[in-house]
């Protein structure tokens, strides 16, 4: 990597500590040290969440934009978040068929990817035009599958006892409260997993994102890239929905916005996507724990959406602008 890239990842693993630290600290005032200790360890892990979370759905921008050669491509707009959670209500519901209780399933992980991989190669398959993937296309295929698999889901919801109640942090984009240590530490080592390959295959997609001759011409394999690149985008995002459910715009914003720092090498962006993505999920949980509101927290997926939508459209607009539009 460039010294630029070094001194920018550098930067942003100060900036990843700092965040750590204030949601850490975050409403700690006036409660005493047994109270003090109960309540460290609970928000401990929510940060370890927010942590896989914002470094799964950034890192899997990544490899999204690198498979698609598409900067518009990340895990919400694909449609990939709502056919995980998708399939994870679907396997909630027959759960419930088998036992009587509506729970989520114990192999969320296993139907979340399995619903992110079908949906993604739906929309692959569906944007492909003489084996070239047509950006507008891509785009408007992505948002008709994440409605249909949301109003598919409110079905499913309906169908069960409870309305749902048990499951609906998969609908939302919260970061549960009651998920366990055990959980979230195994999803975060295997994003953090996902991740490293990812960094590790950064020249291949360097190479990539040229023609495919060219690349061909340098030794990359670009069936077996691109099937990596598919099956790790698609465990890190089931794993950010096993967790929170489907969150907006951070997959997309964050790699354009690193991308500015270190430049166009994907090794180096794999790895200051995860750090800022993380970083960008702990502060957003951070603003919605410093918000006071009556009616419950805000959901996290309300404040990426606020600030994430705007910066889409600029980009849209922007893409759309230059000459030859969004090819």
């Amino acid at each position: 990597m460039t010294r630029r890239a070094v001194v920018s990842i550098l930067i942003l693993l100060s900036l990843l500590a700092g965040a750590v630290l204030l949601r850490l600290a975050v409403g700690t005032e006036g409660l005493g040290f047994a109270e003090s200790g109960q309540v460290a360890q609970l928000r401990l892990i929510r940060v370890l969440a927010a942590c896989a979370v914002g470094c799964g759905l950034a890192g899997a921008g990544v490899l999204l934009q690198a498979l698609m050669r598409n900067p518009l491509a990340a895990p919400d707009l694909l449609g990939l978040s709502a056919g995980a959670s998708l399939a994870v209500l679907v396997s909630a519901y027959i759960g419930y068929l088998a036992t009587g209780a509506v729970t989520p399933s114990a192999a969320d992980p296993v139907s979340a990817f399995i619903g992110a991989a079908l949906a993604l190669a739906f929309v692959y398959s569906l944007s492909q035009r003489r084996g070239f993937v047509e950006p507008v296309t891509l785009i408007l295929v992505g948002v008709v599958v994440s409605i249909l698999c949301g109003a598919a889901g409110a079905l499913v919801k309906q169908f069960m006892p409870d309305g749902g109640f048990a499951v609906s942090r998969l609908l939302v984009g919260r970061i549960s409260d009651d998920l366990s240590m055990g959980m979230v530490i195994g999803v975060l080592v295997v994003i953090l997993l996902c991740t490293l390959i990812g960094a590790a295959m950064g020249p291949a997609m360097d190479a990539s994102s040229m023609s495919d001759d060219e690349a061909k011409s340098v030794g990359v394999s670009l069936g077996r890239l691109r099937a990596m690149l598919f099956v790790l985008a698609g465990v890190m995002t089931a794993g950010t929905v096993v967790l929170a459910g489907p969150i907006g715009f951070v997959g997309l914003v964050v790699p354009h916005a690193v991308r500015l720092v270190v430049g166009p090498s994907h090794r180096a962006l794999v790895i200051g996507s995860a750090l800022l993505g993380a970083s960008a999920v702990l502060l957003a949980d951070s603003g919605v724990r410093m918000l006071p509101m009556s009616t419950g927290r805000l959901p996290i997926g309300v404040v990426t959406a606020l600030i994430g939508g705007p910066i889409f459209l600029w980009m849209l607009y922007a893409s759309l602008r230059r000459p030859g539009g969004l090819g």
